[in-house]
């Protein structure tokens, strides 16, 4: 350590300690080796290490490299042909900060956090940082150098080149001031394996990982030959294939490597990252990533189903519409009156007035419905499947017809059925979800996931990715799929979901999933998007599992 950086050390200490045996450690910092006089001084990690390096003006000509704490901090100025301006000996001042200082909920911190100051000082404009990282579990994942914005309390993430070989990153930089540090995105490869397929024939690739239209380089390892690839897949399911990063399109793995290798050891640089519609990349949001999740969505919750603990909340008890999300309730009735599971199988005829009821509220052309004739036939297990994966309204009304009681008293039940599962604060006034006086909070739709989810034909139906059936009278096939892309695209195992969509109701999605031996329900009202309302469900599920692994199960809110 050099000699005014030893010096700022013991200062700290002494700032920190107060002791007397601090004033001794420095006295003694000439004659012992700096490491063992912090072991000696409690070795407290609160401390902040400064280190202060004065540079003229002439050595920036032919670059110059500041090397800190250990070399695990590096700055360094390219060469600079123009002085002019300079300032003719500048102090370049670097922390070491080892106090507390929350990073990003979702992201993984493997440096210290780093600050430089240049002051007011005239200095190069652009230079890079190089920061080691020791956390070995993080060397396959991607990362990056984020800064420290204060404006918006929130982490930024700079333009990173990651040097796997040797366990630093590195990123060019234009401020004069900063405090930095190194994340890692959980699970994100970008090292591993790599296999092919055979699908578009170009240069391509499926990733779990990098949004589609994203551009890669995959290197191949064994001759470092790379190709340059965009991302036009999912895949490889990361469940069934733990190490494996990407699969190449058969024309680009050909480009480094013989399909005969069958399975390559491969390195992911990523060139170009695609944003979802909310702005966010890689689930980072435009305005920096902060300690809890920051959802647009009105009204939002999880909860954990066991014990009712809510892990993350906001607005959770808002009165707010809730869409189609009211099939659930309505199928879990017509299931309660109909306890014997016999009459699944029964067929029933359709008629014309049931979908009817649903232009009350819509233009015939608005309702998702099947398109049946008067007459036609169908099971009583078509019409759940058709109710609960493909959220049409006509089937609902359909049940509700054949269900054995009277309309009125149908939502009736459904009322009372959500009063007696602790639903205070909601409301029915029909069957589908279509009307916005249907309404209901978070708290309460988690409440009603709870009991809903203990039928085993709910769980089935509305997990379904898909459901097809024919009409029995003239064997039509209907094909319906899920409205919840997260069954699709979700690294959790989906027991229980639910999409809604009204004007007034914004985009409403409930998922319900497993984690571990119990099981959370996350719900969001009021998205703006339909891929808000699935990223940001996804941000609460990914927090949530997070939350309870590293032992920090409590309430987040964000009321």
């Amino acid at each position: 350590m050099k000699l005014k950086e030893q010096f700022k050390t013991w200062k700290q200490i002494i700032r920190k300690r107060g002791s007397t045996l601090a004033i001794v450690l420095v006295a003694l910092a000439f004659l012992i080796p700096n490491n063992i006089i912090l072991a000696l001084a409690g070795n407290n990690s609160s401390v902040n290490l400064e280190a202060n390096y004065l540079v003229n003006s002439s050595e920036f000509k032919f670059g110059k490299t500041i090397k800190a704490f250990d070399n695990n901090f590096r700055v360094i100025f390219p060469k600079t042909a123009d002085i002019t301006g300079l300032t003719e000996e500048a102090n370049i001042r670097l922390t070491q900060l080892n106090e507390d200082m929350a990073t990003p909920w979702n992201l993984n911190k493997i440096s210290q956090i780093y600050q430089f100051d240049f002051g007011a000082q005239n200095l190069p404009r652009t230079f890079n940082l190089e920061i080691s990282y020791q956390e070995k579990q993080a060397i396959h994942e991607y990362k990056q150098v984020f800064f420290y914005d204060r404006n918006s309390n929130s982490w930024k993430p700079l333009p990173t080149k990651d040097y796997q070989d040797k366990n630093y990153v590195a990123a060019k930089v234009t401020m004069p001031y900063a405090r930095v540090v190194v994340l890692s995105y959980p699970g994100v490869l970008v090292s591993g394996k790599a296999s092919w397929y055979a699908y578009k024939g170009g240069l391509f690739t499926a990733s779990p990982d990098f949004p589609k239209g994203s551009k890669l380089r995959v290197y191949n390892l064994a001759n470092n030959k790379f190709v340059d690839v965009v991302v036009n897949d999912y895949g490889p399911e990361r469940l069934k294939h733990p190490d494996r990063a990407v699969d190449l399109d058969k024309v680009a793995f050909k480009k480094i490597a013989s399909t005969g290798a069958g399975i390559i050891n491969i390195r992911v640089e990523p060139l170009e990252i695609k944003a979802d519609s909310s702005g966010r990349l890689m689930g980072i949001p435009a305005k920096g990533a902060t300690n809890n999740p920051a959802l647009s969505s009105r009204a939002a919750i999880v909860m954990r189903e066991s014990d009712q603990q809510i892990i993350f909340s906001k607005n959770s008890t808002t009165t707010l519409p809730l869409a189609s999300l009211s099939k659930m309730v309505a199928i879990k009735t017509f299931l309660d009156i109909n306890k014997n599971r016999t009459r699944l199988s029964e067929a029933v005829a359709y008629k014309l007035q049931d979908e009817k009821y649903n232009y009350k509220y819509c233009q015939p052309w608005e309702s998702p419905k099947i398109k049946m004739r008067e007459g036609d036939k169908l099971t009583i297990k078509d019409l759940i499947y058709s109710s609960l994966v493909g959220s049409t309204n006509n089937t609902v009304e359909t049940l509700v017809r054949v269900s054995g009681v009277s309309r009125t008293k149908f939502i009736s039940l459904m009322n009372a059925n959500a009063q007696a599962w602790g639903a205070k604060n909601t409301f029915f006034v029909e069957p589908t979800g279509l009307s916005p006086k249907n309404v209901s909070t978070v708290f309460d739709y988690a409440l009603i996931t709870k009991q809903v989810s203990q039928d085993a034909i709910i769980l089935t139906a509305s997990a379904a990715k898909k459901y097809s059936f024919k009409t029995i009278n003239d064997k039509k096939t209907h094909s319906i799929k899920n409205t919840n892309y997260l069954l699709d695209l979700s690294k959790y195992k989906i027991s229980t979901s639910k999409t809604g969509y009204l004007d007034e109701a914004g985009y409403c999605l409930m998922t319900r999933f497993q984690n571990g031996k119990d099981n959370l329900i996350a719900i969001t009202f009021n998205a703006k998007t339909r891929d808000v309302s699935f990223n940001e469900t996804a941000e609460l599920m990914n927090y949530s599992v997070r939350l309870i692994q590293n032992g920090q199960v409590g309430v987040a809110s964000a009321e």
